[in-house]
């Protein structure tokens, strides 16, 4: 992508995962000098570029702010080390109209995994309409030409502890321009740091030692780039905003900021992306489907970005109530919440929280570590209040050590105290 201690009398040896992580940042800051000193300005039309500015419709949604989140298969083109803490496998395509019926399509696979290292595989391609060809001292049309590139990546990932993981990607790039066409490789480093009060933090160096394409007489070399990135969540967790800069070698600093806002299973987003506003939404369809929408500004017009995603497997909570409907004072007294957690990390705590139909907390069951296998609910809220007839909605979450969360997809319940059941209650 481009635009372009020792202690004063005894020395630790560092361990093993610090050895990996300093490593990796000895080879990034050696292939980083190995390079060109400067390749441009920054600005639009640089080799490398329209994958430098392609992002996800979630992504793009908040202004391309996605350093520090791993949360779609695609998180990992921009930040390898996001592959490490993706929570369920993921399949992922996308298609962004640009202009003059030029489009970008995208398809991604990610495979987490505990015990050894995660894996995403991501491929971008362009292809533009036709652009006129004319000669070198008229304006005669000789017809046309198209323009067509394709990126493969492939990260590998890995956590370092609870709190830190680091990836490596391999791109192969292809690039054509009408009959002339090449390809080279690069790499990509990247960690993903967690700190307390669910602040995360991510970095990457991309384009190290290419690719490189050799193009007619010419060779073009994708511009290194510096990532930094912070994400924070806001509003109880319903709500998250996230900052990233981007350098690139010979150009000016750049900026991503965005915010995302969910509710139940829709979320919103706001973003400005360098010099343009960004907005869009995500929906989540209880099979494990997701449908994105991003709508960003641009000199040219707006450019339109649509996306789903499939989540499947992986690390997972769930909960199912049985029956589903129960009467506390007839025949089904109580309702059965079977509860199942399956963690990456260590469990840390657990809550199974039941609100009402205006979304109001009515009980809330919790613990330590991971979740029973079932919690029996007699219908009474935490003071030992019947609760009324109606529908109740419940959800279990669990909080792993080191700052991530798993939740089920909320359920249904309802109370039905009158009719038959009621009146067989009431007789006893």
């Amino acid at each position: 992508m481009n635009t372009s201690r020792h202690t004063p009398e005894r020395r630790r040896r560092p361990s093993s995962r610090a050895r990996t992580l300093a490593g990796m940042l000895a080879l990034a800051a050696m292939l980083w000098d190995a390079g060109p000193a400067s390749a441009g300005d920054g600005t639009e039309g640089l080799p490398g570029d329209w994958l430098n500015r392609f992002g996800s419709a979630r992504g793009a949604a908040i202004g391309g702010a996605r350093m520090a989140l791993a949360d779609e298969p695609l998180s990992a083109l921009a930040n390898p080390a996001a592959a490490a803490w993706l929570e369920r496998g993921a399949v992922q395509v996308g298609t962004t109209r640009l202009f003059e019926e030029t489009s970008i399509n995208s398809f991604g696979i990610a495979l987490p995994a505990t015990g050894r290292p995660s894996l995403a595989f991501n491929v971008l391609s362009l292809s533009s309409g036709g652009f006129e060809r004319t000669g070198a001292l008229s304006d005669e049309s000789l017809g046309t030409f198209k323009e067509g590139n394709l990126a493969l990546g492939l990260a590998v990932a890995q956590p370092l502890g609870d709190r830190l993981a680091a990836g490596a990607q391999v791109k192969l790039v292809r690039q054509s321009l009408d009959e002339f066409n090449g390809s080279g490789l690069g790499f990509d480093l990247g960690v993903i740091g967690r700190l307390p009060h669910g602040l995360q933090l991510g970095a990457s160096a991309v384009n190290l030692g290419g690719p490189t394409i050799s193009m007619r007489m010419r060779d073009e070399t994708y511009l290194r780039e510096l990532r930094g990135g912070a994400a924070i969540p806001v509003n109880g967790g319903n709500g998250m905003l996230a900052m990233d800069i981007v350098q690139r070698d010979g150009a000016a600093p750049q900026f991503h900021v965005g915010g995302r806002f969910r509710l139940q299973s829709l979320e919103l987003g706001v973003g400005y992306d360098v010099d343009n506003f960004a907005a869009g939404f995500s929906y989540r369809l209880p099979n494990g489907l997701q449908l994105d929408y991003a709508m960003s500004d641009h000199e040219m017009g707006l450019v339109h970005r649509v996306g789903l995603v499939w989540r499947f497997g992986g690390f997972s909570a769930e909960a199912k109530a049985s029956p589903a409907v129960f009467s506390p004072t007839g025949g089904e007294p109580l309702t059965r919440f079977a509860l199942k957690a399956h963690t990456r990390a260590d469990a840390a705590a657990w809550h199974l929280d039941i609100t009402n139909n205006s979304g109001v907390l009515v009980r809330t069951f919790a613990g330590k570590g991971q979740p029973p296998a079932d919690i029996v609910w007699d219908g009474k809220d935490s003071a030992g209040r019947p609760l009324p007839d109606g529908d109740y909605t419940y959800r279990l979450r669990v909080d792993e050590r080191g700052g991530t969360t798993l939740q089920a997809r909320p359920g249904m319940v309802e109370i039905a105290s009158g009719g038959m059941l009621g009146m067989i209650g009431v007789a006893r």
